[in-house]
């Protein structure tokens, strides 16, 4: 296990490495002058003096060559520095904690949900085959796929905070205004991950070892939860982690919805305000967020499944 994972932190390098060019020229080659760009988002003017142009210029070091422009920005970011804000004043280190300390959560708590409501509503389909909980898991996980999580949102804002007056429609900072942007991110991801779970399912349930189980005499709940249940999660550990990855930047739509701080809607009000350093940054934290969280899930997948690991290390 330990060989496995040296080899897939040693494969993690090259990996940031690109993460930290593509970030560094999503700006360096973004249409227009981004010294022009920036002071006319902080000065909220047409045409800014050209004296003020430049000055910005030689700040933002945009007078150096390009190579030499990217050496001096990863020196910077070693040190944590990555270029203030020109909308709040702020570090964009301060607002990417924020905001990625706001993902976080809505993450975690998202995975979680789904996680509860998809391993024993999968388990159930399988060992309902072709019955009603099966066919009824199938119409509705197909219902959510077909709708965007967008939709999902305003449907449960209508439902628990405008009919029945539950939860709160929008805000940050307390429990209760957690539960509906993680439920309806939670709802898209369990549409997806019972069918998949179900099908995992379907498939372990035929294996040998649990005829076997079951010729020795083990209960059937002993033999369906703990025996199947651990080789039936593999495929879905694999899925989740793509998912935990992209709820970090691909849910800037329902974060805006809700009013949440996080990552995506930081990007996107960032884009509309073109405050560039600000968008570099949240590029940068979102591709890495998303390469370390499935560099996790491969570990876990190792773990569960020790197939994996003997082949790499062959």
């Amino acid at each position: 296990m330990s060989l496995y994972v040296f080899k897939r932190m040693l494969a993690l390098i090259p990996v940031l490495f690109g993460i930290s060019l593509a970030a560094f020229l999503s700006m360096a080659l973004c249409p227009g002058d981004a010294a022009k760009i920036s002071l006319m988002a902080l000065m909220g003017a047409e045409a800014p003096p050209p004296a003020a142009v430049e000055e910005i210029r030689h700040e933002m070091g945009l007078h150096r060559p390009l190579p030499v422009q990217y050496l001096l920005w990863l020196k910077r970011l070693c040190r944590g520095d990555l270029g203030r804000s020109y909308q709040t004043g702020r570090s964009v280190a301060q607002e990417l904690a924020k905001a990625l300390q706001a993902s976080t959560i809505l993450a975690v708590v998202t995975m979680l949900l789904t996680v509860l409501m998809v391993i024993p509503v999968g388990m159930t389909a399988a060992l309902n085959k072709g019955g009603f909980w099966d066919k009824t898991t199938l119409a509705g996980s197909l219902l959510l796929v077909s709708s965007p999580n967008f939709f999902q949102a305003i449907i449960l804002i209508l439902f628990f905070s405008i009919d029945w007056r539950i939860l709160p429609v929008a805000g940050y900072g307390e429990v209760k205004n957690l539960i509906l942007p993680a439920l309806a991110l939670a709802l898209t991801n369990a549409a997806i991950s019972a069918r998949l779970m179900r099908t995992s399912a379907l498939e372990v349930l035929g294996e040998k070892f649990i005829t076997a189980a079951r010729a020795k005499g083990i209960s059937e709940q002993l033999v369906v939860w703990k025996h199947a249940l651990k080789s039936a999660v593999i495929p879905l550990v694999a899925y989740l982690g793509t998912q935990f990855g992209y709820l970090f930047g691909g849910a800037a739509v329902v974060e805006s919805i809700f009013l949440w701080p996080g990552l995506g809607r930081l990007l996107v009000d960032s884009v509309r305000s073109r405050d560039l350093f600000v968008v570099q940054g949240c590029v940068l934290v979102i591709a890495c967020a998303y390469v370390l969280i499935n560099l996790m899930a491969d570990l876990l997948h190792a773990f569960l499944d020790p197939r994996v690991r003997h082949a790499t290390n062959r």
